[in-house]
């Protein structure tokens, strides 16, 4: 007598569930540090996405939202609110102007940060939040996307194009990034001097960050390109392309990912040297740089506010992304499951 097999219960979990079930996951979940980290981020994002509700437009700002009061930004009715929020004019991030006098006035219920050249401390933290995310990811979107293709072409063809790319890397790590960046930009913006500088900004740290995410992923892809299943994919005829965008490059990106939330806390900090030595943004626009340039006349116990709270938020989002940016490499490293 036969008796039937009990049939093979088939999981039905959901993505999301097998995601946030997977063993990366769990141990990302366990580690608090990286908890903090991202809790601290995600307060970050919250502060640059609200920053019109958090400090209210005013002057030019106003004006150009089409507003005559600066509580109508509270009204989600109004056109006035999506459009401070989605897309808000260039006079949005000028730093309020309080006063011209350049002696900084202590916090008060008006300012509860201070002013320094007689712009908006408060004012200046909360849009330069926006400013510094903003730039940060669309660098690092931009600079990770040409690192991980030139590194996955090098890595998989290998030969004379791997010899082409890496020596032209070569050249770009023979100059400090800084330095490099610092180049580029006085370049550009020697073409167009008093322009918005953010396009040039963004083109200098590009061109000056990629070789770094290229050199990771190509020892990735030199991996990977000889693992069992990319031999069968490349035995049933997928072509090279195919090869890399469906199976090198979704292999050999967990290193250069975790490195790139990490860069997220270094970028906004390098831009925000730029603006310190006079290269980045124009004065009082928002931008942490700005403000820590207006502290270096004002370094007195009486006026410790002008620089302590601009250095308190460069510190604490940087140190946020570094742990979310560590607990992501241990929990994505198969080595410590």
């Amino acid at each position: 007598m036969t008796t039937a097999n009990a049939p093979i219960p088939v999981d039905q979990r959901t993505r999301w569930q097998l995601f946030w079930t997977s063993p990366a996951m769990r141990k990302l979940r366990r580690n608090p540090l990286a908890i903090t980290g991202l809790l601290i981020s995600v307060f970050f994002a919250l502060v640059a996405i609200f920053a019109p509700l958090l400090a209210k437009p005013a002057d030019n700002c106003l004006r150009d939202l089409n507003l005559t009061t600066a509580n109508e930004v509270y009204n989600p009715l109004g056109g006035g609110f999506w459009r401070a929020i989605l897309a808000p004019p260039q006079s949005c991030y000028k730093m309020q102007r309080v006063s011209f006098a350049q002696e900084p006035s202590s916090p008060s219920s008006e300012q509860p940060m201070g002013t320094v050249n007689g712009y908006s401390i408060y004012y200046g933290l909360v849009w330069g939040t926006r400013t510094a995310l903003k730039l940060a990811f669309i660098i690092e979107i931009i600079t990770l996307a040409i690192g991980v293709v030139m590194g996955a072409i090098s890595g998989y063809y290998g030969g004379w194009v791997d010899n082409l790319i890496q020596r032209f890397i070569d050249i770009i790590f023979a100059l400090p990034g800084i330095i490099l960046t610092v180049v580029i930009l006085t370049i550009l913006r020697a073409k167009n001097p008093g322009g918005d500088p953010t396009i040039p900004i963004i083109i200098a740290f590009c061109v000056a960050g990629w070789a770094g995410y290229a050199r990771v992923v190509r020892g990735d892809v030199l991996r990977t390109r000889e693992l069992e299943y990319v031999d069968a994919a490349r035995g049933l005829g997928a072509r090279d392309w195919r090869l890399i965008a469906r199976h090198i490059i979704p292999n050999s990106i967990t290193t250069v990912f975790t490195i790139g939330v990490m860069d997220l806390a270094t970028t906004p900090l390098a831009i925000a040297a730029l603006s310190f030595l006079g290269l980045g943004f124009e004065p009082g626009y928002s931008e942490w740089g700005q403000l820590i340039n207006f502290a270096r006349a004002w370094l007195k116990p009486e006026y410790w506010y002008v620089l302590v709270y601009p250095a308190a938020v460069i510190i604490v989002f940087s140190l946020a992304f570094n742990l979310f940016g560590d607990g992501l490499r241990d929990a994505l490293d198969p080595k410590t499951r």
